[in-house]
């Protein structure tokens, strides 16, 4: 008997205020990109979502908390 995992990715606008994802990807703006990797938020992170608001969300990871724009949180897929 042979049982996958299926796993259902989804935009990080769409996630649970409180709750901790794994990045599966991201893109966008070059520049958006590298910002959020000097805080070590990339591919494969864990981060959490502290805030759900209509603009934007605020995420983190370890000591580090982060406020982006809807439109970026768009972008990346938990």
């Amino acid at each position: 008997f042979l049982c996958k995992e299926v796993v259902f990715m989804h935009s990080l606008s769409k996630s649970s205020q409180g709750s901790t994802y794994t990045i599966k990807w991201m893109f966008g703006a070059p520049q958006i990109l590298e910002f959020l990797k000097g805080y070590g938020i990339r591919e494969g992170s864990d981060i959490r979502v502290f805030q759900q608001g209509k603009d934007g969300i605020i995420i983190g990871r370890d000591n580090v908390r982060l406020a982006i724009g809807e439109d970026v949180a768009r972008r990346i897929q938990v």
